[in-house]
């Protein structure tokens, strides 16, 4: 399940980051401001990252707290 949210997260922060910098350089307009996008698209793209990289998911935790 936390995998599922980091990915969500990843995606999510990615596409926020991608709209917040081509909406800072003129070239998009999505209706709110472009550095909220990016700064929120950053944060989301990075913590989506680490979740990914450091924890481990539910399903491995129950396993090996059966053995």
């Amino acid at each position: 399940m936390i995998k599922i949210l980091a990915l969500v997260m990843v995606i999510g922060g990615a596409i926020a980051l991608v709209l917040g910098i081509m909406g800072i350089f003129g070239s998009m307009s999505t209706g709110v401001s472009p550095w909220a996008l990016a700064i929120l698209g950053g944060i989301f793209f990075l913590s989506g990252i680490s979740l990914l990289k450091y924890r481990k998911d539910t399903d491995v935790i129950d396993a090996e707290n059966r053995h």
